[in-house]
């Protein structure tokens, strides 16, 4: 046991003998032989020499193929045309590598351009939205500014004239509900003034008391006027002489129903008070009464008042939907641009996501160029070739053991696979048992 440590310490220094003569088979052929095929036989030779000097030790074997490891390197590495031949596809794909990094700072910096337009898109958007606010805000006060041909101030006009047209439509429904009852429905008390008789606080309900038909003409009647009071408006907006004549016998009209209401309450009125002298009544005595003309004009003139005033607020209503309905387009371009911010802001973050994506290709194609740097600063080691190498190494080693060992059968059998056992370790750790057939081993210069 002790020479065969003694053996194994000296396998250094023969082991640089033999890779000097190697180099020397490696550049030359002898007897007509291949490089490759005088290689393999100068490894075989070695195992089997190595094993003679070890008495087939698989301990000593394992301390061999490392050196033998070490050697295949030293060799692979003075190799200087296949080393090149090797790195040549690691070469090729760090240029592609380099070219592809280029083209990805490119792609990089249009992007970085691409957000800078969208922002200044979204910018100048926000500028709109801003302008158009102030606008909005604006138009009521400036109209002319803004080429709308409306009065400033309609909406203060509007509210004022709408808060005069409601009294006087109360008013206009109480005078004709009163009236049109006691003209057509209502019996005079003599007992009751003339007031009194004509304005009845429970004309509405005396009214309906006295029927559904009764109840609805009276309910129903001062919508007559306001509805003649609307024709008048309607006729007013297009002003032609066709129109005025319109307008002209709808007052006529107005005024004649109103005279009528009056006739007929000023005739119960006489009838109430007349004697046997008295002359049946007619329109010359209803013209003489103040009560006839009093009753007129308390419906008639009321009546204008408010064909006026619903005129006023119907024509600055007109005003008031010119500037609202500028300050609605407006609104609505405001919304319109709000979207074009959602889908620029979408935009950019999609060009945010690109330029993440290529960052990290960047990051990713750097750290292979550096990989791919160390393997050409490196040594390749073809571990499939060492596998064929070392495989010679091995067997060389096993023949001497079957050839001229003088042990039993059985111990050689058990040597054997020992020596497979170490062989089969040695590849594991230099890693030439991958399946992938083209694996390599990079060792640092």
């Amino acid at each position: 046991m002790t020479s065969n440590i003694k053996n194994i310490f000296r396998l250094k220094p023969v082991s640089v003998e033999k890779e000097e003569s190697l180099l020397k088979v490696v550049e030359t052929n002898v007897n007509g032989e291949s490089t490759e095929e005088s290689r393999k036989r100068t490894y075989h030779e070695s195992g089997y020499r190595d094993s003679s000097r070890n008495n087939g030790n698989h301990t000593a074997l394992s301390i061999c193929l490392d050196a033998i490891y070490s050697k295949f390197q030293n060799e692979e590495k003075e190799l200087a045309e296949k080393q090149n031949k090797l790195k040549e596809p690691y070469i090729n794909e760090q240029k592609n590598k380099e070219t592809e990094i280029k083209g990805l700072t490119v792609s990089l910096d249009n992007k970085e351009e691409q957000i800078k337009e969208v922002q200044q898109n979204i910018d100048t958007v926000m500028d709109k939205i801003e302008t158009l606010k102030f606008e909005i805000n604006d138009i009521p006060k400036n109209p002319e500014l803004y080429q709308i041909n409306a009065s400033k101030g309609a909406s203060t006009k509007f509210w004022i004239g709408l808060l005069l047209l409601i009294p006087i439509s109360l008013y206009l429904f109480t005078f004709y509900i009163s009236t049109s009852f006691s003209a057509f429905f209502k019996t005079f008390d003599p007992n009751v003034s003339i007031m009194q008789s004509v304005l009845d606080a429970q004309a509405f309900n005396k009214a309906w008391d006295e029927g559904p038909l009764e109840g609805a003409f009276v309910t129903l009647i001062p919508f007559v006027f306001l509805g003649l009071g609307y024709l008048i408006h309607m006729f007013g907006e297009n002003k032609n002489w066709l129109n005025y004549v319109k307008m002209f016998l709808l007052f006529v009209v107005t005024f004649v129903f109103d005279a009528i209401l009056a006739y007929e309450i000023e005739s119960k009125i006489y009838e109430l008070n007349k004697t046997f002298d008295s002359p049946p009544f007619d329109l010359s005595i209803a013209f003489t009464k103040n009560q006839f003309w009093g009753i007129i004009f308390a419906g008639f003139v009321v009546y204008i008042i408010w064909g006026l005033v619903f005129d006023f607020i119907m024509k600055e209503h007109k005003e008031k939907d010119k500037i609202k309905h500028e300050q609605i387009k407006k609104q609505k371009d405001i919304l319109v641009h709000q979207d074009r911010i959602t889908g620029f802001e979408k935009q950019m973050e999609e060009i945010k996501n690109g330029i993440t994506s290529i960052k990290e290709l960047i990051i990713k194609a750097r750290g292979r160029i550096e990989e791919l740097q160390n393997i050409i600063d490196g040594v390749i080691i073809p571990t499939k070739e060492y596998k064929s190498y070392a495989s010679e190494y091995v067997q060389g080693w096993i023949t001497f053991i079957g050839e001229k060992l003088a042990v039993s059968h059985p111990v050689k059998q058990e040597m054997i696979e020992e020596c497979k056992n170490q062989y089969n370790y040695n590849l594991n750790k230099v890693g030439a048992n991958s399946d992938n057939q083209n694996s390599v081993y990079v060792s640092v210069l």
